[in-house]
């Protein structure tokens, strides 16, 4: 990888297109207002209040080294997240400090390689991915350049690209393979890509390409006619699943094929109203908030992803589904004026309601998730700019020999 003198970072130096296209997207998101005015119906005044209480609880419990007490670059990220989507920036501002605090732990903790994860191997690329994505959004975000978190971001995407498999997806570890792992580990490398895009960091369209492609291999129909023709495909119900042979068809992984091709605009693909079904669906049999115990609508993990997936969509979808994520997690919200340990705070119930993340680090995970929930009507995430990238409708299919 090399880098233009006083330019931007390169993970090509060969889709120069790419890059300008995608940089005159986001001149355009920036100079036309009405492709980011929030909807008067998004926000309400206990949502507001409930996000404010949110980056509070975020802000007092963060911890001196900035990463609230977890080696999870991950779960740091998601802080890191919270913030940028309610338009704070980094060191200036009242959470100014605190944010920037939790970014230079994800930037002092990457690698040389670039990897960034410091936990357990098994969690290299799924936190990298995730890490990479927020810190695209930081780079994206700040109107300062920061050329430490350009070189870590530059190294980051190398890695990426270097690690994606010869079927578009990833290993869980740090490593080229002949084949990915699952769904989940495409989605969030090709967040992290899309991300870096959005900053104008150029991507290799192959690359991008090969995902959309994997992505789209884990659809399964529910007549099990997985190899059906795609004509006969489109006829029935179906699901984006975690596993290529429709193992794990879940509410996530639902949302998260949704979002992965909402974001390289491949916004006419046929699995995308199949995908939505699915979530109002799920988002139906939700019961109703009971109490304040911090419980949210869905597990920390799949509201992520869910949430976004109504947002890409847009239209009567989310209008139909957004206030009752929105009022679900005002009403659960935890507050306890005298005990700041838990005041405006969530908690992730895990996928099963056993707790996928416990601890303090749960909490971060489950109040993070939800302040960016509460927080996506703001738009002032590049990821969340309206408006439709045209040239990256052309992302279909891939020729089958990809030269690196």
């Amino acid at each position: 990888m090399k880098t233009e003198q006083g330019g931007l970072p390169l993970v090509s130096a060969d889709y120069g297109w790419l890059y300008a296209v995608l940089c005159g997207f986001i001149v355009t998101v920036l100079v036309h207002p009405a492709l980011a005015q929030t909807e008067d119906w998004e926000i309400t005044t206990e949502s507001e209040k409930a996000l404010q209480s949110g980056l509070s609880w975020l802000s007092l419990n963060q911890g001196a080294e900035g990463n609230w007490g977890s080696n999870d670059l991950g779960l740091v990220s998601m802080g890191v997240l919270a913030f940028l989507a309610d338009g704070h920036a980094p060191g200036r501002g009242k959470y100014g400090p605190v944010l920037q605090k939790a970014i230079d732990y994800l930037v002092d903790n990457a690698r040389p390689s670039g990897l960034l994860n410091i936990s357990n191997s098994q969690r290299d690329m799924y936190n990298h991915g995730l890490a990479t994505f927020v810190l695209g959004q930081a780079h994206g975000t700040n109107t300062s350049q920061d050329q430490k978190l350009t070189r870590v971001l530059d190294r980051a995407l190398k890695l990426i690209v270097n690690t994606q498999c010869d079927d578009g997806g990833w290993d869980y570890h740090a490593r080229r393979k002949t084949s990915g792992h699952d769904l989940s580990l495409v989605v969030m490398q090709a967040k992290a890509l899309r991300s870096a895009m959005d900053s104008g960091l150029r991507v290799p369209p192959e690359v991008v390409s090969l995902a959309l492609r994997s992505v789209r291999e884990h659809y399964a129909p529910k007549n099990g006619k997985r190899g059906a023709p795609e004509a006969e495909q489109r006829e029935g119900p179906g699901q984006f699943a975690y596993g290529k042979g429709g193992g794990g068809g879940t509410t996530a992984m639902a949302a998260a094929g949704v979002v992965c091709l909402q974001e390289f605009g491949q916004y006419d693909d046929w699995r995308i109203i199949k995908n939505t079904r699915v979530l109002e669906e799920a988002i139906g049999r939700v019961a109703p908030p009971s109490r304040r115990d911090g419980k949210m609508p869905f597990d920390a993990y799949t509201l992520y992803y869910v949430g976004q997936a109504l947002y890409q969509v847009s239209g009567d979808v989310w209008k139909r589904n957004y206030p009752q994520l929105r009022d679900h997690l005002v009403a659960t919200q935890i507050l306890s004026a005298q005990d700041p340990a838990r005041h405006g705070s969530w908690r992730d119930v895990g996928a099963r309601g056993g707790g996928r993340v416990g601890g303090k680090p749960g909490q971060l995970y489950g109040t993070a998730v939800a302040c960016f929930i509460l927080a996506i009507p703001n738009r002032y995430l590049p990821i969340l700019q309206e408006g439709r990238i045209e040239a990256l409708r052309s992302q279909r299919e891939p020729t089958p020999d990809v030269n690196r």
